[in-house]
Protein backbone atom coordinates (compact mmCIF):
# COMPACT_ATOMS: atom_id res chain seq x y z
CA UNK A 1 0.00 0.00 0.00
CA UNK A 2 1.84 3.62 -0.60
CA UNK A 3 1.53 6.20 1.19
CA UNK A 4 -1.69 8.44 0.92
CA UNK A 5 -1.78 11.25 -1.80
CA UNK A 6 -4.39 12.84 0.09
CA UNK A 7 -5.87 16.25 -0.43
CA UNK A 8 -2.41 17.83 -0.73
CA UNK A 9 -0.98 15.92 -3.50
CA UNK A 10 -2.22 17.56 -6.44
CA UNK A 11 -3.63 16.35 -9.52
CA UNK A 12 0.22 16.56 -11.10
CA UNK A 13 1.74 14.46 -8.07
CA UNK A 14 -1.32 11.81 -8.63
CA UNK A 15 -0.06 11.79 -12.15
CA UNK A 16 3.15 11.95 -12.16
CA UNK A 17 3.42 8.69 -9.01
CA UNK A 18 0.71 6.84 -11.26
CA UNK A 19 3.05 6.79 -14.63
CA UNK A 20 6.37 5.94 -12.62
CA UNK A 21 4.38 3.32 -10.81
CA UNK A 22 3.59 2.03 -14.18
CA UNK A 23 6.61 2.21 -15.76
CA UNK A 24 8.53 0.43 -12.85
CA UNK A 25 5.46 -1.97 -13.25
CA UNK A 26 5.90 -3.23 -16.57
CA UNK A 27 9.67 -3.00 -16.79
CA UNK A 28 10.43 0.52 -18.25
CA UNK A 29 12.53 1.33 -15.03
CA UNK A 30 14.21 -1.90 -14.82
CA UNK A 31 15.65 -3.28 -11.35
CA UNK A 32 18.84 -1.79 -11.07
CA UNK A 33 18.36 1.11 -13.73
CA UNK A 34 18.57 5.07 -12.99
CA UNK A 35 15.10 7.39 -13.15
CA UNK A 36 15.62 10.25 -15.25
CA UNK A 37 16.67 13.39 -13.43
CA UNK A 38 14.48 15.53 -11.42
CA UNK A 39 14.77 17.77 -14.27
CA UNK A 40 14.48 16.00 -17.55
CA UNK A 41 11.23 14.29 -15.30
CA UNK A 42 9.87 17.93 -14.67
CA UNK A 43 10.37 18.71 -17.97
CA UNK A 44 8.19 15.81 -19.65
CA UNK A 45 5.64 15.65 -17.13
CA UNK A 46 5.49 19.82 -17.53
CA UNK A 47 5.82 19.82 -13.20
CA UNK A 48 8.03 21.47 -11.12
CA UNK A 49 11.38 20.16 -9.38
CA UNK A 50 9.33 20.19 -5.89
CA UNK A 51 6.49 18.21 -7.32
CA UNK A 52 9.08 15.91 -8.64
CA UNK A 53 10.72 15.50 -5.18
CA UNK A 54 7.53 14.77 -3.27
CA UNK A 55 6.75 12.29 -5.91
CA UNK A 56 10.65 9.82 -5.48
CA UNK A 57 10.09 10.64 -1.91
CA UNK A 58 7.02 8.49 -1.57
CA UNK A 59 8.02 5.73 -4.26
CA UNK A 60 11.42 5.87 -2.11
CA UNK A 61 9.14 5.42 1.04
CA UNK A 62 7.30 2.84 -0.81
CA UNK A 63 10.10 0.47 -1.12
CA UNK A 64 10.37 1.22 -5.16
CA UNK A 65 13.92 3.35 -5.38
CA UNK A 66 16.62 4.51 -3.42
CA UNK A 67 18.00 7.80 -4.06
CA UNK A 68 21.29 9.45 -3.05
CA UNK A 69 22.69 12.84 -3.46
CA UNK A 70 24.43 13.17 -6.57
CA UNK A 71 23.58 9.54 -7.75
CA UNK A 72 20.25 9.92 -8.67
CA UNK A 73 17.21 7.46 -7.81
CA UNK A 74 17.81 3.94 -8.74
CA UNK A 75 14.68 1.51 -9.16
CA UNK A 76 15.55 -1.54 -6.00
CA UNK A 77 12.34 -3.83 -6.33
CA UNK A 78 9.53 -4.10 -8.91
CA UNK A 79 6.66 -6.48 -9.13
CA UNK A 80 8.47 -9.20 -10.84
CA UNK A 81 11.43 -8.56 -8.16
CA UNK A 82 11.46 -8.53 -4.48
CA UNK A 83 14.67 -7.19 -4.22
CA UNK A 84 15.58 -8.50 -1.41
CA UNK A 85 17.07 -11.69 -0.95
CA UNK A 86 19.53 -12.49 -4.18
CA UNK A 87 19.26 -16.20 -5.28
CA UNK A 88 21.35 -17.86 -8.27
CA UNK A 89 18.65 -18.29 -10.30
CA UNK A 90 15.87 -15.64 -10.19
CA UNK A 91 12.04 -17.14 -9.11
CA UNK A 92 9.39 -17.28 -11.61
CA UNK A 93 6.95 -14.68 -10.26
CA UNK A 94 3.39 -13.61 -11.16
CA UNK A 95 2.78 -9.91 -12.14
CA UNK A 96 -0.48 -8.48 -12.22
CA UNK A 97 0.02 -6.20 -15.43
CA UNK A 98 0.20 -8.92 -17.44
CA UNK A 99 -2.42 -11.18 -16.17
CA UNK A 100 -4.95 -8.16 -16.81
CA UNK A 101 -3.37 -7.37 -20.35
CA UNK A 102 -4.44 -11.08 -20.68
CA UNK A 103 -8.32 -10.23 -19.29
CA UNK A 104 -8.52 -7.36 -21.92
CA UNK A 105 -8.09 -9.09 -24.96
CA UNK A 106 -11.05 -11.29 -24.68
CA UNK A 107 -14.46 -10.04 -26.54
CA UNK A 108 -15.76 -10.11 -22.65
CA UNK A 109 -13.52 -9.56 -19.97
CA UNK A 110 -14.71 -10.59 -16.67
CA UNK A 111 -12.84 -10.13 -13.39
CA UNK A 112 -13.59 -10.78 -10.17
CA UNK A 113 -11.49 -8.91 -7.24
CA UNK A 114 -10.57 -9.35 -3.43
CA UNK A 115 -8.13 -6.75 -2.33
CA UNK A 116 -7.47 -4.27 0.74
CA UNK A 117 -7.52 -1.33 -1.84
CA UNK A 118 -7.97 -0.74 -5.68
CA UNK A 119 -4.86 1.07 -6.19
CA UNK A 120 -2.52 -1.79 -7.83
CA UNK A 121 -5.68 -3.06 -10.04
CA UNK A 122 -6.45 0.84 -10.71
CA UNK A 123 -3.02 0.91 -11.98
CA UNK A 124 -2.62 -1.86 -15.03
CA UNK A 125 -6.79 -1.29 -15.69
CA UNK A 126 -6.62 2.25 -16.69
CA UNK A 127 -3.12 1.52 -18.62
CA UNK A 128 -5.50 -1.22 -20.59
CA UNK A 129 -8.41 1.21 -21.14
CA UNK A 130 -5.65 3.80 -22.93
CA UNK A 131 -4.48 0.94 -25.40
CA UNK A 132 -8.09 0.10 -25.61
CA UNK A 133 -8.69 3.61 -26.83
CA UNK A 134 -5.46 4.09 -29.03
CA UNK A 135 -6.63 0.70 -30.79
CA UNK A 136 -3.36 -1.02 -29.32
CA UNK A 137 -5.73 -4.08 -28.46
CA UNK A 138 -9.10 -4.86 -30.20
CA UNK A 139 -12.63 -3.55 -28.40
CA UNK A 140 -13.92 -5.81 -26.32
CA UNK A 141 -17.74 -6.28 -26.25
CA UNK A 142 -18.15 -5.94 -22.76
CA UNK A 143 -16.47 -5.28 -19.57
CA UNK A 144 -17.52 -6.32 -16.38
CA UNK A 145 -15.50 -6.01 -13.07
CA UNK A 146 -17.03 -7.48 -9.67
CA UNK A 147 -14.30 -6.19 -6.89
CA UNK A 148 -15.25 -6.77 -3.02
CA UNK A 149 -13.33 -4.82 -0.73
CA UNK A 150 -13.36 -4.88 3.50
CA UNK A 151 -15.60 -2.47 4.96
CA UNK A 152 -14.82 0.66 6.00
CA UNK A 153 -16.41 0.20 9.47
CA UNK A 154 -14.03 -1.99 10.66
CA UNK A 155 -11.50 -1.43 12.85
CA UNK A 156 -8.46 -2.73 10.53
CA UNK A 157 -4.97 -4.33 12.26
CA UNK A 158 -3.39 -2.40 9.45
CA UNK A 159 -1.86 0.00 9.07
CA UNK A 160 -1.05 0.62 12.22
CA UNK A 161 0.64 3.75 13.72
CA UNK A 162 3.61 2.81 16.56
CA UNK A 163 5.76 5.84 16.53
CA UNK A 164 5.79 9.22 15.26
CA UNK A 165 8.94 10.30 13.97
CA UNK A 166 11.14 12.41 16.13
CA UNK A 167 9.77 12.17 18.94
CA UNK A 168 10.88 9.97 21.96
CA UNK A 169 9.16 7.51 24.12
CA UNK A 170 7.36 8.28 27.02
CA UNK A 171 4.03 10.22 28.26
CA UNK A 172 4.62 12.99 25.72
CA UNK A 173 5.01 10.67 23.04
CA UNK A 174 2.03 8.32 23.47
CA UNK A 175 -0.13 11.85 23.88
CA UNK A 176 0.93 13.01 20.42
CA UNK A 177 0.61 9.12 19.20
CA UNK A 178 -3.08 8.85 20.34
CA UNK A 179 -4.72 10.73 17.59
CA UNK A 180 -2.47 9.19 14.62
CA UNK A 181 -3.80 5.72 14.44
CA UNK A 182 -7.49 7.20 13.34
CA UNK A 183 -5.88 9.50 10.90
CA UNK A 184 -3.75 6.47 9.87
CA UNK A 185 -7.09 4.27 8.77
CA UNK A 186 -8.37 7.62 7.82
CA UNK A 187 -5.54 7.75 5.14
CA UNK A 188 -5.93 4.03 4.31
CA UNK A 189 -9.51 4.80 3.47
CA UNK A 190 -8.90 7.99 0.87
CA UNK A 191 -6.32 5.71 -0.47
CA UNK A 192 -8.92 3.35 -1.38
CA UNK A 193 -12.00 5.66 -2.58
CA UNK A 194 -9.34 7.55 -4.32
CA UNK A 195 -8.36 5.07 -6.49
CA UNK A 196 -11.98 2.99 -6.69
CA UNK A 197 -13.19 6.19 -8.27
CA UNK A 198 -10.63 6.54 -10.89
CA UNK A 199 -10.70 3.18 -12.01
CA UNK A 200 -14.57 2.89 -12.43
CA UNK A 201 -14.05 6.61 -14.40
CA UNK A 202 -11.45 4.69 -16.97
CA UNK A 203 -13.99 1.92 -17.45
CA UNK A 204 -17.11 3.64 -17.49
CA UNK A 205 -15.66 6.33 -19.57
CA UNK A 206 -15.43 3.62 -22.72
CA UNK A 207 -18.83 3.08 -22.85
CA UNK A 208 -20.09 6.99 -22.14
CA UNK A 209 -17.35 7.52 -24.78
CA UNK A 210 -18.83 4.40 -27.31
CA UNK A 211 -15.65 2.74 -27.18
CA UNK A 212 -16.95 -0.41 -25.56
CA UNK A 213 -20.80 -0.88 -25.89
CA UNK A 214 -21.25 -2.46 -22.34
CA UNK A 215 -19.48 -2.03 -18.99
CA UNK A 216 -20.84 -2.88 -16.14
CA UNK A 217 -18.20 -2.03 -12.48
CA UNK A 218 -19.73 -3.12 -9.05
CA UNK A 219 -17.67 -2.60 -5.80
CA UNK A 220 -19.19 -4.05 -2.50
CA UNK A 221 -17.71 -3.85 0.74
CA UNK A 222 -17.47 -6.93 3.33
CA UNK A 223 -17.08 -7.57 6.84
CA UNK A 224 -13.63 -9.04 6.29
CA UNK A 225 -10.00 -8.09 7.08
CA UNK A 226 -8.17 -8.92 3.79
CA UNK A 227 -5.02 -11.40 4.24
CA UNK A 228 -4.50 -12.28 0.64
CA UNK A 229 -5.49 -10.75 -2.13
CA UNK A 230 -6.95 -12.49 -4.91
CA UNK A 231 -7.60 -11.72 -8.70
CA UNK A 232 -9.97 -14.10 -10.80
CA UNK A 233 -10.68 -14.29 -14.92
CA UNK A 234 -13.69 -16.37 -14.40
CA UNK A 235 -12.98 -20.03 -15.52
CA UNK A 236 -9.71 -19.34 -16.73
CA UNK A 237 -6.76 -18.53 -13.90
CA UNK A 238 -6.35 -16.81 -10.93
CA UNK A 239 -3.68 -14.43 -8.96
CA UNK A 240 -3.37 -15.46 -5.11
CA UNK A 241 -1.13 -13.48 -2.83
CA UNK A 242 -0.82 -12.99 1.07
CA UNK A 243 -0.06 -9.71 2.34
CA UNK A 244 3.37 -9.72 4.03
CA UNK A 245 2.82 -7.28 7.43
CA UNK A 246 6.26 -5.26 7.96
CA UNK A 247 7.18 -1.89 9.63
CA UNK A 248 7.81 0.78 7.45
CA UNK A 249 7.63 4.95 7.73
CA UNK A 250 4.65 6.04 6.39
CA UNK A 251 3.98 9.84 5.46
CA UNK A 252 0.56 11.13 6.89
CA UNK A 253 1.04 14.98 5.37
CA UNK A 254 4.15 17.28 5.03
CA UNK A 255 5.06 17.31 8.35
CA UNK A 256 4.39 14.50 9.79
CA UNK A 257 5.66 11.00 9.16
CA UNK A 258 5.55 7.90 11.33
CA UNK A 259 6.43 4.20 11.71
CA UNK A 260 3.71 2.09 11.25
CA UNK A 261 2.99 -1.79 10.89
CA UNK A 262 1.62 -1.88 6.95
CA UNK A 263 1.55 -4.81 4.32
CA UNK A 264 2.97 -4.68 1.05
CA UNK A 265 0.52 -3.79 -1.56
CA UNK A 266 2.16 -3.77 -4.91
CA UNK A 267 5.08 -5.62 -4.17
CA UNK A 268 3.25 -8.66 -2.49
CA UNK A 269 4.03 -11.62 -3.95
CA UNK A 270 1.30 -13.15 -6.38
CA UNK A 271 1.15 -16.98 -7.48
CA UNK A 272 -0.98 -17.99 -10.45
CA UNK A 273 -3.24 -20.57 -10.87
CA UNK A 274 -4.93 -21.87 -14.00
CA UNK A 275 -7.53 -24.00 -14.86
CA UNK A 276 -7.19 -27.12 -16.73
CA UNK A 277 -10.65 -27.99 -18.24
CA UNK A 278 -9.18 -31.18 -19.70
CA UNK A 279 -8.54 -32.35 -15.44
CA UNK A 280 -11.11 -31.19 -13.33
CA UNK A 281 -8.89 -32.81 -10.52
CA UNK A 282 -5.74 -30.76 -11.08
CA UNK A 283 -4.54 -28.33 -8.90
CA UNK A 284 -5.29 -25.35 -10.73
CA UNK A 285 -9.02 -26.93 -11.63
CA UNK A 286 -9.91 -27.24 -7.88
CA UNK A 287 -7.92 -23.83 -6.73
CA UNK A 288 -10.22 -22.07 -9.33
CA UNK A 289 -13.36 -24.18 -8.67
CA UNK A 290 -13.14 -23.23 -4.96
CA UNK A 291 -11.79 -19.83 -4.81
CA UNK A 292 -14.74 -18.75 -7.33
CA UNK A 293 -17.39 -20.51 -5.32
CA UNK A 294 -15.66 -18.68 -2.26
CA UNK A 295 -15.48 -15.29 -4.25
CA UNK A 296 -19.70 -15.73 -5.64
CA UNK A 297 -21.01 -16.47 -1.37
CA UNK A 298 -19.08 -13.47 -0.35
CA UNK A 299 -20.38 -11.63 -3.03
CA UNK A 300 -23.81 -12.92 -2.60
CA UNK A 301 -24.32 -13.48 1.08
CA UNK A 302 -21.80 -11.27 2.99
CA UNK A 303 -21.28 -8.35 0.49
CA UNK A 304 -23.09 -4.85 0.72
CA UNK A 305 -22.97 -1.95 -2.28
CA UNK A 306 -20.52 0.22 -1.39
Amino acid sequence: MSSGRGEGGGRESSALLEELRVRIADGTYAVGQLLPTQRELAEEFGVSRDTVQRVLRELKDEGWIESRQGSGSRVVKSPMHSGRVPQAAPRLRAALGPFVARAFTQRVVQLDVFTLTSESLDTHVRLQAEHIRTGEIATPERIELRMLLPSESLELPYPRALKLKGVADGADGADQLGGLQERTQQRLRDITRLHTTSLRAALRNLQTEGVVPSVNVEVRSVPLVPAFKLYLRRGAEALFGPYEVVERSIRLDEDTEIDALDVLGLGSTLIRHVNDEGDPNSTGSVFMESMQAWFDACWERLALTS
